[in-house]
Protein backbone atom coordinates (compact mmCIF):
# COMPACT_ATOMS: atom_id res chain seq x y z
CA UNK A 1 0.00 0.00 0.00
CA UNK A 2 1.56 3.31 -1.08
CA UNK A 3 1.58 6.19 1.36
CA UNK A 4 -0.40 9.44 0.91
CA UNK A 5 1.46 12.48 -0.33
CA UNK A 6 3.41 14.47 2.28
CA UNK A 7 2.93 18.21 2.84
CA UNK A 8 6.33 18.89 1.23
CA UNK A 9 5.36 16.86 -1.84
CA UNK A 10 2.01 18.62 -2.03
CA UNK A 11 3.50 22.13 -2.08
CA UNK A 12 6.16 21.03 -4.56
CA UNK A 13 3.42 19.93 -6.96
CA UNK A 14 1.11 22.90 -6.28
CA UNK A 15 3.35 25.85 -5.30
CA UNK A 16 0.82 28.51 -6.31
CA UNK A 17 -2.56 29.21 -7.89
CA UNK A 18 -1.12 29.10 -11.41
CA UNK A 19 0.03 25.51 -10.91
CA UNK A 20 -3.41 24.56 -9.59
CA UNK A 21 -5.24 26.16 -12.52
CA UNK A 22 -2.83 24.56 -15.01
CA UNK A 23 -3.54 21.18 -13.38
CA UNK A 24 -7.31 21.65 -13.75
CA UNK A 25 -6.89 22.65 -17.39
CA UNK A 26 -4.73 19.60 -18.18
CA UNK A 27 -6.99 17.02 -16.49
CA UNK A 28 -10.17 18.49 -17.95
CA UNK A 29 -9.11 19.68 -21.42
CA UNK A 30 -5.41 19.76 -22.32
CA UNK A 31 -3.60 21.25 -25.28
CA UNK A 32 -5.13 20.16 -28.56
CA UNK A 33 -8.65 20.19 -27.11
CA UNK A 34 -11.22 20.87 -29.82
CA UNK A 35 -12.67 24.34 -29.43
CA UNK A 36 -16.44 24.22 -28.75
CA UNK A 37 -16.86 27.44 -30.74
CA UNK A 38 -14.84 26.97 -33.96
CA UNK A 39 -14.48 23.19 -33.82
CA UNK A 40 -10.71 23.21 -34.43
CA UNK A 41 -8.03 21.50 -32.35
CA UNK A 42 -6.31 24.35 -30.59
CA UNK A 43 -3.40 25.45 -28.52
CA UNK A 44 -4.85 27.24 -25.52
CA UNK A 45 -3.29 30.36 -24.02
CA UNK A 46 -3.60 31.51 -20.44
CA UNK A 47 -5.62 34.68 -19.86
CA UNK A 48 -4.01 36.43 -16.94
CA UNK A 49 -7.01 38.61 -16.04
CA UNK A 50 -9.21 35.64 -15.14
CA UNK A 51 -9.14 31.88 -14.50
CA UNK A 52 -9.45 31.03 -18.18
CA UNK A 53 -7.68 29.91 -21.35
CA UNK A 54 -8.21 31.28 -24.87
CA UNK A 55 -8.47 29.44 -28.20
CA UNK A 56 -5.63 30.29 -30.60
CA UNK A 57 -8.05 30.48 -33.53
CA UNK A 58 -11.20 32.28 -32.40
CA UNK A 59 -10.45 33.53 -28.89
CA UNK A 60 -13.11 31.36 -27.26
CA UNK A 61 -12.57 31.05 -23.51
CA UNK A 62 -12.39 27.86 -21.43
CA UNK A 63 -12.88 28.14 -17.67
CA UNK A 64 -11.35 25.06 -15.97
CA UNK A 65 -13.05 25.76 -12.62
CA UNK A 66 -16.59 25.64 -14.03
CA UNK A 67 -18.38 22.50 -12.82
CA UNK A 68 -15.96 22.01 -9.93
CA UNK A 69 -16.20 22.93 -6.22
CA UNK A 70 -13.94 25.88 -7.05
CA UNK A 71 -16.42 27.62 -9.36
CA UNK A 72 -17.52 31.12 -8.31
CA UNK A 73 -15.08 31.40 -5.43
CA UNK A 74 -12.60 34.13 -4.58
CA UNK A 75 -10.65 31.81 -2.29
CA UNK A 76 -7.24 30.96 -3.83
CA UNK A 77 -7.15 27.64 -5.64
CA UNK A 78 -4.09 26.55 -3.68
CA UNK A 79 -6.11 26.83 -0.45
CA UNK A 80 -8.85 24.69 -1.98
CA UNK A 81 -6.34 22.07 -3.06
CA UNK A 82 -4.70 22.10 0.37
CA UNK A 83 -8.09 21.69 2.06
CA UNK A 84 -8.72 18.59 -0.07
CA UNK A 85 -5.23 17.37 0.84
CA UNK A 86 -6.18 17.65 4.53
CA UNK A 87 -9.38 15.66 3.93
CA UNK A 88 -7.40 12.84 2.31
CA UNK A 89 -4.72 12.58 5.00
CA UNK A 90 -7.00 12.18 8.02
CA UNK A 91 -8.98 9.19 9.27
CA UNK A 92 -11.79 11.12 10.97
CA UNK A 93 -12.39 14.12 8.76
CA UNK A 94 -11.62 17.81 9.15
CA UNK A 95 -13.71 20.26 11.17
CA UNK A 96 -14.53 23.67 9.73
CA UNK A 97 -12.74 25.31 12.68
CA UNK A 98 -9.58 23.40 11.77
CA UNK A 99 -9.85 24.57 8.17
CA UNK A 100 -10.37 28.11 9.42
CA UNK A 101 -7.17 27.93 11.48
CA UNK A 102 -5.02 26.28 8.82
CA UNK A 103 -6.23 28.28 5.81
CA UNK A 104 -6.63 31.66 7.47
CA UNK A 105 -10.16 32.14 6.11
CA UNK A 106 -13.39 33.04 7.89
CA UNK A 107 -15.41 30.31 9.58
CA UNK A 108 -18.22 30.84 7.07
CA UNK A 109 -15.82 30.27 4.17
CA UNK A 110 -14.26 27.22 5.84
CA UNK A 111 -17.68 25.69 6.54
CA UNK A 112 -18.77 26.22 2.92
CA UNK A 113 -15.52 24.75 1.59
CA UNK A 114 -15.85 21.66 3.80
CA UNK A 115 -19.44 21.09 2.67
CA UNK A 116 -18.54 21.36 -1.02
CA UNK A 117 -15.57 19.02 -0.60
CA UNK A 118 -17.82 16.40 1.04
CA UNK A 119 -20.32 16.74 -1.81
CA UNK A 120 -17.45 16.31 -4.28
CA UNK A 121 -16.36 13.14 -2.46
CA UNK A 122 -19.90 11.81 -2.75
CA UNK A 123 -20.07 12.59 -6.49
CA UNK A 124 -16.69 11.00 -7.21
CA UNK A 125 -17.52 7.89 -5.20
CA UNK A 126 -20.94 7.36 -6.76
CA UNK A 127 -23.20 4.47 -5.76
CA UNK A 128 -22.32 1.25 -7.53
CA UNK A 129 -24.68 -1.70 -7.22
CA UNK A 130 -23.47 -4.16 -4.60
CA UNK A 131 -23.39 -7.94 -4.52
CA UNK A 132 -24.70 -10.18 -7.26
CA UNK A 133 -24.50 -13.97 -7.57
CA UNK A 134 -22.13 -15.14 -4.85
CA UNK A 135 -21.99 -11.70 -3.27
CA UNK A 136 -22.60 -11.22 0.46
CA UNK A 137 -24.03 -7.87 1.58
CA UNK A 138 -24.67 -6.72 5.13
CA UNK A 139 -27.54 -4.26 5.62
CA UNK A 140 -28.07 -2.33 8.83
CA UNK A 141 -29.29 1.03 10.09
CA UNK A 142 -28.16 3.36 12.85
CA UNK A 143 -29.44 6.52 14.54
CA UNK A 144 -27.11 9.51 14.76
CA UNK A 145 -27.29 12.85 16.56
CA UNK A 146 -29.99 14.52 18.61
CA UNK A 147 -31.76 13.15 21.66
CA UNK A 148 -33.31 9.75 22.36
CA UNK A 149 -36.84 10.94 23.09
CA UNK A 150 -39.73 10.88 20.68
CA UNK A 151 -41.16 8.53 18.09
CA UNK A 152 -40.97 8.14 14.38
CA UNK A 153 -40.17 5.60 11.69
CA UNK A 154 -37.15 7.44 10.27
CA UNK A 155 -36.33 9.60 13.24
CA UNK A 156 -36.25 8.90 16.95
CA UNK A 157 -36.64 12.23 18.67
CA UNK A 158 -34.39 14.38 16.53
CA UNK A 159 -31.99 11.58 15.72
CA UNK A 160 -31.49 10.79 12.03
CA UNK A 161 -31.50 7.30 10.54
CA UNK A 162 -28.73 6.21 8.20
CA UNK A 163 -28.93 2.89 6.35
CA UNK A 164 -25.72 1.19 5.32
CA UNK A 165 -25.20 -1.61 2.79
CA UNK A 166 -21.71 -3.16 2.83
CA UNK A 167 -20.45 -5.87 0.52
CA UNK A 168 -18.00 -8.06 2.37
CA UNK A 169 -14.54 -7.40 1.00
CA UNK A 170 -15.97 -4.58 -1.11
CA UNK A 171 -17.64 -1.22 -0.90
CA UNK A 172 -20.21 0.40 1.34
CA UNK A 173 -23.18 2.58 0.36
CA UNK A 174 -24.93 4.87 2.85
CA UNK A 175 -28.34 6.53 2.61
CA UNK A 176 -30.06 8.89 5.03
CA UNK A 177 -33.74 7.90 5.24
CA UNK A 178 -36.88 9.48 6.63
CA UNK A 179 -38.79 6.23 7.00
CA UNK A 180 -37.83 2.77 8.19
CA UNK A 181 -41.14 1.19 7.16
CA UNK A 182 -41.02 -2.01 5.16
CA UNK A 183 -41.81 -0.74 1.65
CA UNK A 184 -39.28 2.14 1.48
CA UNK A 185 -36.61 -0.05 3.08
CA UNK A 186 -37.24 -2.81 0.53
CA UNK A 187 -37.01 -0.27 -2.33
CA UNK A 188 -33.73 1.01 -0.90
CA UNK A 189 -32.25 -2.48 -0.89
CA UNK A 190 -33.53 -3.22 -4.40
CA UNK A 191 -32.04 0.05 -5.70
CA UNK A 192 -28.58 -0.72 -4.34
CA UNK A 193 -28.13 -4.51 -4.15
CA UNK A 194 -28.17 -6.86 -7.16
CA UNK A 195 -30.68 -9.69 -7.24
CA UNK A 196 -29.22 -13.05 -6.29
CA UNK A 197 -27.12 -11.55 -3.50
CA UNK A 198 -27.03 -13.01 -0.02
CA UNK A 199 -28.14 -10.33 2.41
CA UNK A 200 -27.42 -10.47 6.13
CA UNK A 201 -29.48 -8.31 8.49
CA UNK A 202 -30.57 -8.23 12.08
CA UNK A 203 -34.14 -9.10 13.07
CA UNK A 204 -35.62 -5.67 12.19
CA UNK A 205 -39.10 -6.31 10.75
CA UNK A 206 -38.71 -4.22 7.59
CA UNK A 207 -36.25 -6.80 6.23
CA UNK A 208 -38.41 -9.87 6.75
CA UNK A 209 -39.67 -10.18 3.12
CA UNK A 210 -36.29 -9.87 1.35
CA UNK A 211 -36.36 -13.59 0.51
CA UNK A 212 -39.47 -13.05 -1.60
CA UNK A 213 -37.79 -10.25 -3.59
CA UNK A 214 -35.01 -12.36 -5.11
CA UNK A 215 -32.41 -12.26 -2.33
CA UNK A 216 -31.05 -14.98 -0.10
CA UNK A 217 -31.81 -13.49 3.31
CA UNK A 218 -29.99 -14.49 6.51
CA UNK A 219 -31.11 -13.05 9.84
CA UNK A 220 -28.98 -12.73 12.95
CA UNK A 221 -30.99 -12.34 16.16
CA UNK A 222 -29.36 -9.75 18.40
CA UNK A 223 -32.27 -9.89 20.83
CA UNK A 224 -31.25 -13.47 21.62
CA UNK A 225 -27.56 -12.67 21.99
CA UNK A 226 -26.73 -13.99 18.52
CA UNK A 227 -24.12 -12.08 16.47
CA UNK A 228 -23.08 -14.68 13.87
CA UNK A 229 -24.71 -17.73 12.33
CA UNK A 230 -23.30 -20.97 10.94
CA UNK A 231 -24.16 -19.89 7.37
CA UNK A 232 -22.33 -16.56 7.50
CA UNK A 233 -25.01 -14.34 8.98
CA UNK A 234 -23.99 -11.25 10.89
CA UNK A 235 -23.63 -7.49 10.50
CA UNK A 236 -20.31 -7.02 12.26
CA UNK A 237 -18.61 -5.37 9.28
CA UNK A 238 -21.24 -2.66 8.80
CA UNK A 239 -21.34 -2.09 12.55
CA UNK A 240 -17.59 -1.51 12.39
CA UNK A 241 -18.23 1.15 9.75
CA UNK A 242 -20.84 2.78 12.01
CA UNK A 243 -18.23 2.92 14.79
CA UNK A 244 -15.82 4.75 12.46
CA UNK A 245 -18.50 7.24 11.38
CA UNK A 246 -19.57 7.98 14.93
CA UNK A 247 -15.97 8.42 16.09
CA UNK A 248 -15.49 11.01 13.37
CA UNK A 249 -18.68 12.84 14.30
CA UNK A 250 -18.19 12.75 18.07
CA UNK A 251 -14.46 13.34 18.07
CA UNK A 252 -14.07 15.82 15.22
CA UNK A 253 -17.37 17.55 14.57
CA UNK A 254 -19.11 17.26 17.97
CA UNK A 255 -22.50 18.20 16.53
CA UNK A 256 -24.19 18.40 13.15
CA UNK A 257 -27.74 18.84 11.91
CA UNK A 258 -29.68 15.99 10.36
CA UNK A 259 -29.96 18.11 7.21
CA UNK A 260 -26.23 17.80 6.51
CA UNK A 261 -25.61 14.33 7.93
CA UNK A 262 -25.67 12.70 4.49
CA UNK A 263 -22.49 14.61 3.53
CA UNK A 264 -20.56 13.32 6.55
CA UNK A 265 -21.79 9.78 5.89
CA UNK A 266 -20.70 10.04 2.25
CA UNK A 267 -17.29 11.37 3.31
CA UNK A 268 -16.82 8.32 5.55
CA UNK A 269 -18.10 6.11 2.73
CA UNK A 270 -15.62 7.59 0.24
CA UNK A 271 -12.71 7.08 2.65
CA UNK A 272 -13.77 3.50 3.51
CA UNK A 273 -14.10 2.52 -0.14
CA UNK A 274 -10.50 3.60 -0.73
CA UNK A 275 -9.08 2.04 2.40
CA UNK A 276 -6.70 -0.11 0.33
CA UNK A 277 -5.39 2.79 -1.78
CA UNK A 278 -5.38 6.00 0.31
CA UNK A 279 -2.61 7.52 -1.81
CA UNK A 280 -5.01 7.68 -4.77
CA UNK A 281 -7.61 9.83 -3.02
CA UNK A 282 -5.96 13.21 -3.63
CA UNK A 283 -5.17 12.64 -7.34
CA UNK A 284 -8.69 11.28 -7.87
CA UNK A 285 -10.42 14.22 -6.18
CA UNK A 286 -8.29 16.72 -8.09
CA UNK A 287 -8.88 15.15 -11.49
CA UNK A 288 -12.43 13.73 -11.48
CA UNK A 289 -15.20 16.16 -12.31
CA UNK A 290 -18.60 15.83 -13.93
CA UNK A 291 -18.42 16.44 -17.71
CA UNK A 292 -20.01 19.80 -18.35
CA UNK A 293 -20.22 22.11 -21.35
CA UNK A 294 -17.33 24.54 -20.88
CA UNK A 295 -18.30 28.11 -20.07
CA UNK A 296 -17.64 30.51 -22.91
CA UNK A 297 -17.26 34.25 -23.31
Amino acid sequence: MSKPQTIREFFKQFPNDEACLAHLFEVRFGQGYECPSCGRASNWYRIKAERAYSCQWCGHHLHPTVGTPFEQTRTPLQLWFYAIFLFTTTRNGVAAKELQRQLGVTYKTAWRMAGLIREHMANVDGDMMLGGAGGFVEVDETLIGGSVEGKGSGYKGNKTCVVGMLERGGEVVTKVVTSRHREPMERLVQDNVLLGSTIATDEFGSYRRLDSLGFNHITVRHNKGQYTTHNGGGVNAIEGFWAQLKRAINGTHIHMSGKHLWKYAKEAEYRFNRRDCPSLMLPELLSTFAPLTPKCD
